[in-house]
């Protein structure tokens, strides 16, 4: 019965009737069926191999273009190479909306940030090679200001080593995005470091001046226009943090008792306002040797909340203590890097006849018209559009302006016995010897 079967499988792939030949056609369904069978699944087999030699085909394929990417690279870099390795700065603006801060977070994709962007460009110009852009450290790169998420810059510096090709700053910026821009290079020394050779550091923060509008009375929304008395208000209080002061309040996991946590203020102060497409903006202006993460939008905050008549002025000498004091902080989108300062670098090598002066004055033509093209805009649509600064101002009634980390409101403590501080109108800023005239004040007295 086997051979009988076996013989009419073969006659089938003939093209042989199986009934035919077996001679008994109750069975030659059955036959038939099976041939069937073995015809499907050689098809089936066939078809397999046929897509598992496509897929190798595709890899090579891939596989070439790979190797042909990487070879074109590989030229490249073996074509600039004739060009000199140089230690230089640039000169960066750009607008933050969308990114996730300055810093680069290498083996990251899930943030985006501004130093993703540039390096991409700076391997595909062909300024560096691509383990270079893998790891930042070979290039000797350095940041002048890691700006927060959402937070823009119309005078960012970076120092890295370079090669120097023709048109450099042009081939850089075909590859970055045009609210990127290098505006600018100069030669620097060897051993030089954008972030500890900067002296010092200047922001501006745009705000609708309605943020400035007590809680109590007056016009809460765009129509609100800024008075002559409310400004020098602001003023005043904003001329409170210059100096020396402890931080820590205005930033986070940072101990008072941690030196870092005191930065040196050299001025702040709030410019006249105007109005742009109907809404009216001031601008605050903060510069100081450093400053830590969210320090000036906290800055700005707890100024607002005092004007706003959330808080009380005295709230300005105690978050400067070692008591914890809840510090709102201002929303991200008006807050811009301006400058940046090299006053010691441009003493000692800026005239030395091998390097210039990190100063940008040929530039600032093109940084005004970044920021009215790309900075000022953001700022004013993103405004409209999402209501940041009116939503965060809403929220400044939750904050618990009077009360120390252990809860305890601070007018208690005069039930205890201790010797209460003078409260001087606004912020005394007289200083002895350092020390703010209400602490000399509290000193002096018997216990």
């Amino acid at each position: 019965m086997p051979v009988r079967r076996l013989a009419a499988l073969r006659l089938l792939a003939r093209g042989l009737s199986a009934s035919a030949i077996c001679g008994r056609p109750n069975k030659a369904p059955r036959f038939v069926a099976m041939a069937g069978d073995t015809r499907a699944a050689a098809a089936s087999q066939a078809k397999r191999l046929k897509n598992s030699k496509e897929e190798t085909e595709n890899q090579e394929e891939n596989g070439h273009q790979d190797k042909k990417f990487k070879g074109c690279q590989e030229d490249v870099e073996d074509q600039n190479k004739k060009f000199p390795k140089r230690k230089i700065v640039l000169l960066m603006a750009y607008s933050g909306k969308g990114y996730h801060g300055m810093q680069r977070n290498v083996g990251s994709l899930q943030f985006k940030t501004i130093e993703d962007d540039l390096v991409s460009a700076l391997v595909r110009s062909g300024c560096i090679p691509e383990n270079h852009g893998e790891d930042m450290k070979k290039m000797s790169f350095q940041r002048c200001a890691r700006t927060d998420k959402g937070v823009s810059a119309a005078g960012q510096i970076v120092s890295l080593k370079i090669w120097l090709i023709d048109n450099v700053l042009e081939k850089i910026n075909n590859y970055l995005p045009a609210h990127i821009r290098i505006l600018g290079l100069k030669r620097v020394t060897g051993g030089f470091s954008s972030k500890n050779k900067c002296d010092a550091r200047t922001y501006f923060y745009m705000l609708p001046t309605f943020a400035f509008a007590h809680k109590d009375h007056g016009i809460q929304d765009e129509t609100y226009q800024l008075s002559k008395e409310t400004l020098e208000k602001v003023n005043k209080l904003l001329a409170c943090y210059k100096g020396t002061h402890n931080f820590h309040n205005f930033t986070s996991q940072k101990a008072p008792k941690d030196p870092s946590a005191k930065r040196y203020i050299m001025e702040m102060y709030c410019e006249e306002p105007f109005v742009r497409e109907g809404m009216e903006f001031a601008v605050i202006k903060v510069k100081g040797q450093s400053f830590m993460m969210h320090q000036i939008r906290k800055m700005i905050g707890l100024v607002i909340a005092v004007v706003k008549g959330y808080a009380p002025e005295s709230i300005m000498e105690r978050s400067w203590g070692e008591e914890k004091v809840d510090v709102p902080k201002a929303p991200g989108l008006g807050l811009v890097l301006e400058k940046v300062h090299f006053e010691k670098y441009n003493r000692r090598f800026g005239n030395d006849g091998l390097h210039e002066p990190l100063e940008w004055k040929e530039e600032e033509e093109k940084i005004a018209i970044f920021k009215e093209q790309h900075i000022y805009p953001t700022i004013i649509n993103t405004e409209r559009e999402e209501q940041s600064m009116m939503s965060w101002l809403s929220t400044l009634s939750i904050h618990d302006f009077s009360a120390t980390s252990s809860g305890v409101q601070v007018d208690d403590r005069n039930s205890k016995g201790e010797v209460p501080s003078a409260t001087p109108s606004l912020c005394d800023t007289t200083k002895t010897h350092g020390l703010p005239s209400t602490l000399l004040l509290r000193l002096s007295k018997p216990p």
